[in-house]
């Protein structure tokens, strides 16, 4: 089995509960599409194009989307409507597919990487802090040594939420005062994972996109140092990015992949919010893999992303 377990069904109950208000609104809006009709024809494919895309799945996604549907009913001939839902959750996972590793909600970290590095980026207010808690919680649950590092120093309330979830955790954390370089941090972490024999250490960085070559420049910086202590650090850099935004989620994940190589996203706050689309859109728009969502404020509320059980409870 992998590091968090199968996907079972108490994990597929909390996801429905925590997609609910999305699926409500997806729900509404697809009857009306199809009020009246029993085939899927031009205007039905009109009213799901509009259903996508005020469900926050944004236009460039949707259209792709439309497009396969299309495909699919001038290759079947007749599609009726009791149909549709079957079809839009075939496409949309096939779709999310192509940025996915094939994995059904596990993840394991490669075997020659250890410690293993994930630097956490995302603007202030996403539920950063809050994810990073709740990743730590759930490695030490699964059996991982975990080490935290506080290198967003920019705001002195960063470093202590960050402790707050590291003693709520009982993992440890490197730290040092606000307005500290965070290339320093971030040494001084992995220098501490190295000699504990950490398996996973996570950094946070400050959460600012007022000035991306300033961004840039700071990231730059601290994946340099981190190299001095492990050579291909890190590992992973994971975009943490506020579900309940919609489309707002999606500007500033452009405005993070081009100020640094993002691997990985994390979408939070998905229970409540009706804009739980921006899932699919961010991931196909961006070619870059969810591997995690927050769909609660608990901590195990943060899930392994599964795209065909997030589908099904989407448009099931």
């Amino acid at each position: 089995m992998g590091l968090f377990g199968g996907f079972n069904k108490a994990k597929k109950e909390n996801l429905d509960k925590g997609l609910a208000k999305t699926k409500e609104s997806v729900f509404q809006k697809m009857t009306r599409a199809v009020v009246g009709k029993t085939r899927v024809d031009d205007d039905v494919l009109d009213s799901l194009e509009e259903v996508l895309i005020t469900s926050d799945v944004g236009v460039d996604t949707t259209l792709r989307i439309i497009e396969r549907i299309e495909e699919r009913v001038a290759k079947d001939k007749y599609v009726g409507t009791g149909e549709l839902n079957v079809i839009l959750r075939e496409e949309i996972a096939a779709l999310l597919a192509e940025n996915e590793e094939d994995i059904e909600g596990d993840f394991e970290f490669p075997v020659d990487k250890k410690p293993y590095v994930i630097m956490v980026v995302g603007v202030n207010g996403v539920g950063k802090t809050t994810t990073i808690g709740k990743l730590a919680h759930k490695f030490k649950a699964s059996g991982k040594k975990v080490i935290l590092g506080a290198a967003d120093t920019f705001r002195a309330a960063a470093i202590e939420q960050l402790e707050i979830w590291a003693n709520r955790v009982d993992v440890p954390l490197v730290k040092q005062k606000m307005g500290s370089d965070p290339a320093s941090v971030a040494y001084d972490t992995l220098a501490s994972a190295k000699t504990k024999d950490a398996d996973v250490v996570i950094i946070d960085t400050a959460g600012r996109l007022h000035n991306k070559v300033n961004l840039m420049n700071e990231l730059t910086k601290v994946k340099k140092v981190m190299q001095k202590v492990v050579p291909d650090a890190p590992h992973e850099i994971m975009l943490v990015l506020d579900g309940s935004t919609g489309q707002n989620a999606f500007e500033q994940a452009k405005q993070f992949t081009k100020a640094t190589e993002v691997t990985s996203l994390a979408i939070t706050k998905l229970d409540g919010t009706a804009k739980g689309g921006v899932v699919i859109g961010v991931s196909d728009q961006l070619k870059v893999p969810v591997k995690y969502i927050g769909i609660g404020e608990g901590i195990d509320d943060l899930q392994v992303f599964n795209r065909k059980e997030f589908v099904d409870s989407l448009f099931g």
